[in-house]
């Protein structure tokens, strides 16, 4: 059994790397005929650590330890990471996670903005946020990490450069994902290019894309960016008709986990 408990400092809340890398996912990218199929083949074999359907778990107490052996992941929220001034300020997790041995797990890392005192988004400050991140690849059984950041237009240039920062950091096979607005994997396709290998459109509380990702599922219509097509994020209290078969679900359930909840969730799965 795996117990990630709070600790009082992002120091005390690293503990030590135990991740479930695939041999075959350890390739050198020379092998393939050319750059884009090497990322595009690298990115598949790095998620075939993930299992086809993952928990989100938040900033509740959780004992999973009754999940399914294999068949479902838990992706929990790590820590919190606020850009203030020129300062990147970490909050551990507050709350106990069980798991039993064995579950894969993602370590999931939310990135804030202090609105009363804006970040100075410079290529330090991407630097310094994005080794905090990579730093919670060292929790006990971690299979990927990910990234969480509701980025504004003003604040791409440095996402991305955060991510190529964390990408250069993480293991080689290490899966790389992040939590994409519906619109960005639509009509405003800024992360093509990204090196991710995942990006979960949030099909939940989508505020103002809401009617636009309806009618697209309604017509059978896909998001337009490669990346987008592996996964997405759905919540267990808004129920979406016509989602693609064939993602990774990740999903998040504000009540909190229960072994009724998970077998609902489980039954739901298409092929």
């Amino acid at each position: 059994m795996i117990a990630l408990r709070p600790r009082s400092t992002a120091a005390e809340g690293l503990l030590r790397l135990m991740a479930f890398l695939f041999l075959a996912c350890l390739l050198p990218a020379s092998f393939a005929l050319h750059e884009r199929s090497s990322s595009a083949s690298s990115s598949a074999c790095r998620l075939e650590s993930l299992p086809r359907t993952i928990l989100w778990a938040w900033e509740r107490p959780e004992d999973l330890r009754f999940l399914p052996a294999g068949r479902v992941g838990v992706s929990f929220l790590a820590a919190t990471v606020t850009l203030s001034a020129d300062t990147v300020m970490v909050r551990p997790r507050r709350n106990d996670l069980h798991v039993a041995a064995g579950t894969p797990l993602v370590a999931c890392v939310r990135i804030e903005i202090d609105r009363q005192r804006p970040p100075v988004l410079s290529p330090e400050l991407a630097t310094a946020a994005s080794a905090v991140v990579a730093g919670s690849a060292t929790l006990t059984g971690i299979s990927a990490i990910q990234v969480d950041f509701d980025a504004t237009v003003s604040e791409r240039a440095f996402y991305a450069g955060l991510l190529r920062d964390l990408r250069r950091q993480l293991p080689s096979g290490m899966p790389l994902s992040i939590t994409a607005l519906a619109s960005w994997c639509m009509d405003d396709p800024w992360i093509a290019g990204l090196p991710v290998d995942e990006a979960v459109p949030m099909l939940f509380r989508m505020g103002p894309d809401t009617a636009d990702v309806r009618v697209m599922l309604a017509q059978g219509r896909d998001f337009g960016l490669p990346v987008c097509r592996e996964s997405i994020g759905i919540s267990t209290d808004e129920k979406l008709a016509d989602l693609p078969a064939g993602r990774r679900r990740y999903v998040f359930n504000p009540e909190g986990w229960s072994p009724a909840a998970v077998q609902a969730l489980i039954a739901e799965e298409k092929p």
